[in-house]
């Protein structure tokens, strides 16, 4: 399994420092459908370039954009496509994708979506979030596996750091930032206890007489996360370099 660093230009000198392959988070689609690219060096080489479709038009011209995506994967030499949609599926980025597979795959390329898209773009590996907060991780992985083949799955490793009041009747939680969980660390010295359903940490505290329960990733529960997609066959799996990069040494020793 191949894994990947997500990281924008501004990151790079820090980010290719660790030695994995690194997915440009460089690229966008502009007016006109076009590709739009972020500063990025000249002698930026290797990798996937990866593509954001936030606020972004519709795609008018996808067989044009996708030719404009295929020559820039030749010039930098980058070895496939992220497509790193937020936005609710829609037929214009649809027919964006099953064009740019196509050339990808003529080329021996991949292209990686979101989940949403998988049945809309056959072929493309799917990208599936690792960050649980109900459930069962290996039966969510294994779920995924078995809809698209373990060799077409890839696994989106987000930190998970989640809090939820209890009780919780919709099952939303708070997301925490970094600074915010590490605040609370410091400030209640938990008993963080290993939930094997999820694959994360949790603890509980109580604040203003309410109750709460956290649940978070740390550098063990995100390498084991990776170890169970590589031993299922899975094709890759992404880390976000500037919410991974204080526990990257642990992740990747």
């Amino acid at each position: 399994m191949q894994l990947y660093l997500t990281a924008a230009p501004g990151d790079l000198p820090d980010a290719g420092r660790w030695g994995v392959r690194l997915a440009h988070v460089a690229y966008r689609i502009g007016s006109g459908s076009v590709l739009l690219r972020q500063n990025l060096l000249l002698r930026t080489q290797g990798g996937l370039l990866s593509l954001s479709d936030a606020e972004a038009p519709a795609v008018g011209r996808p067989e044009q954009l996708a030719r404009q995506i295929w020559q820039e994967c030749g010039l930098r030499g980058y070895g496939g496509v992220l497509a790193d949609f937020e936005e609710p599926p829609t037929d214009d980025r649809a027919a964006l994708l099953i064009r740019l597979r196509a050339i990808l795959q003529a080329n021996r390329r991949r292209l990686y979506v979101p989940e949403a898209y998988g049945p809309r773009v056959p072929g493309a590996t799917v990208v599936v979030c690792t960050a649980l907060s109900g459930g069962s991780f290996r039966q969510r992985m294994q779920e995924a596996a078995d809809r698209w083949g373990a060799s077409r799955v890839a696994l989106d490793v987000q930190r998970l750091m989640m809090d939820f009041p209890l009780p919780s009747p919709t099952g939303e939680g708070d997301p925490l930032t970094v600074e915010q969980l590490a605040q609370l660390w410091e400030e209640l010295q938990p008993s963080a206890f290993y939930s094997r359903d999820l694959c994360a940490r949790y603890f509980t505290y109580t604040r203003e007489g309410k109750s709460h329960f956290v649940v978070f990733d740390d550098a063990d529960t995100m390498r084991t996360k990776i170890r169970s997609g590589a031993a299922m066959g899975f094709a890759a799996a992404f880390l976000t370099y500037p919410e991974t990069k204080d526990l990257l040494h642990n992740i990747l020793a």
